[in-house]
């Protein structure tokens, strides 16, 4: 299928039994307000022609390679953030992924999105089989073609939230291998258990399939240690009943960037997720979504500039990665403010 042709595909399967699907589209616990066409045109308009300087990186964003023989001599419980919001996990000796984006670009073409500011640390062909794939939603983003095409043949699971695993077949995926949840539905996997959890967001990969598959956040429990996955999401109460439910957290892998006051419905801000991160009662704190594409309209390092002082300001642990680095699940470190160079302009 052409790339055109995949942003027309025809929407998933219902889910009537799905307390989230109405009338074949899901829905968030609270209406998502309503963006006029002024509004959006508006948007869209500042993105393509009035962007503000400084969105981008001004130096090389430091990446730490990795290969097949670290991630195997690497202890259990490690760690290695890889980009935007792809996370690489060793559990019990198998390896977990979250949002495997690799593409040149964030986009449903390559010749034209978001441009990624780094390579990954480590290329698809070089990473060890993969226990599982978690998905948190289908933007382009978070849900890459051509990653999940290229890690099919090397991934036992793909576990998604409802409907974004319709999308995985109709690529070729082996239905055998994809598992799809509502919110708080739980499986599991080579002994990790997966809940499914809510999120304030939506889904839509094309002009005729918005809201058509459900959006998630995750819990990832392996024996006594507990890690929550945000994916993306606005700021809402499910945090504190997730928090409730499942907490307190080991380290908490939280949305923290393509943030704005417009959209801030569907995407915290800095404020928003260190309060998510005290509503799950997480003990580290570890931003993602940033560094990797340019996907909102302030500066680039912002996003580790807001959460380091309000984290600094309350007496939060927080972890900053480089990309590539490892971290213990268990007991990370507070890591260097690696972006600052980069963001030297």
């Amino acid at each position: 299928m052409t790339a055109c042709a995949a942003c027309f595909q025809s929407p998933p399967s219902r889910y009537e039994h799905s307390r989230q699907q109405r009338d074949g589209r899901f829905h968030n616990a609270l209406p998502r307000p309503a963006v006029g066409l002024w509004q959006g045109a508006k948007l869209a308009w500042t993105f393509l022609f009035a962007k503000p300087a400084g969105t981008m990186p001004g130096r090389p964003i430091p990446v730490r390679a990795l290969d097949l023989a670290q991630l195997q001599a690497a202890p259990d419980r490690s760690l290695y953030r890889l980009g935007h919001s792809t996370v690489l996990m060793k559990l019990g000796g198998r390896y977990w992924i979250t949002d495997p984006v690799f593409s040149e670009r964030a986009s449903p073409v390559q010749w034209a999105g978001p441009a990624r500011f780094h390579a990954p640390p480590i290329a698809i062909e070089n990473l060890p089989p993969i226990a599982g794939v978690i998905l948190s939603h289908d933007h382009y983003d978070h849900l890459d073609r051509a990653a999940v095409m290229q890690l099919a043949a090397k991934t036992g699971r793909f576990v998604t939230p409802l409907g974004v695993g319709d999308q995985l077949i109709a690529w070729g995926v082996d239905p055998v291998k994809v598992e799809q949840l509502d919110w708080w539905q739980s499986t599991e996997v080579d002994g990790l258990r997966l809940t499914a959890t809510p999120a304030q967001h939506f889904s839509g990969r094309g002009l005729t399939d918005t809201d058509r598959s459900l959006w998630a956040s995750w819990v990832v429990q392996h024996a006594d240690l507990r890690v929550f996955f945000s994916g993306d999401s606005g700021y809402f109460d499910g945090f504190k009943a997730i928090g409730d439910a499942y907490g307190p957290f080991d380290l908490t892998l939280m949305e923290t960037g393509a943030y704005d006051e417009r959209w801030a419905f569907v995407h915290m801000q800095p404020e928003e997720t260190l309060q998510a991160h005290l509503d799950l009662r997480g003990r580290w704190l570890l931003p993602i979504h940033n560094g990797t594409f340019d996907l909102a309209l302030h500066p680039w390092e912002q996003p580790f500039e807001r959460i380091a002082a309000l984290a600094a300001a309350q007496g939060v642990a927080l972890t900053t990665p480089v990309m590539g680095e490892r971290i213990d699940m268990l007991a990370p470190v507070t890591g260097s403010s690696w972006w600052r160079d980069a963001a030297l302009r």
